[in-house]
Order: C-alpha cells, then structure tokens, then sequence
C-alpha cells in the first residue's frame, strides 16, 4: 500500500514532503509538536477562564448576601 502524498501548507504555498531532507521532515514534526501544544494551552486557557469567572461569580453572590442578607442564589432555584 502506497503512502499518501504529504503536503505542507506554508505561507500559502504547498510543499511534497515525501521530496523533503530528513531534517525537513524532522523540522516538521516539531512544529506538528507545537501546535498541538498551543492547542492543549488554549483548550486549558479556556478552562481556567471558565473556573475562574465561575469563581468570581460566587464571590459575588456571597459579598451581596453578606452585605443584604439576600442570598441570590435561593432566587433563581427551581424549587
């Protein structure tokens, strides 16, 4: 079974790595490596954003109840 043609897209040109040096398709690699590094950083990113504003949220609501005695939460439950 023959391998597919690899093709590196690169500031909007293509390149046929299967005519690349070893180093090339060395070099290629590493940067496939980083970007699924950037990829897992932005998918963590977004989850401690996520936490973090879930943390300001509560903060929040627990400043208001102390401040009112109101809490907000007990507002907007479904019981």
């Amino acid at each position: 079974m023959a391998d597919a043609a690899q093709i590196l897209r690169l500031d909007g040109e293509e390149y046929d790595l299967s005519k690349a040096s070893e180093g090339a398709k060395t070099l290629v690699a590493r940067l496939q490596h980083l970007d699924r590094l950037f990829e897992e950083k932005r998918n963590l990113m977004a989850l401690l954003t996520k936490a973090k504003n879930a943390y300001i949220s509560d903060l929040k609501a627990e400043i208001i109840k102390n401040k009112t005695g109101v809490d907000l939460s007990t507002l907007f439950d479904a019981e």
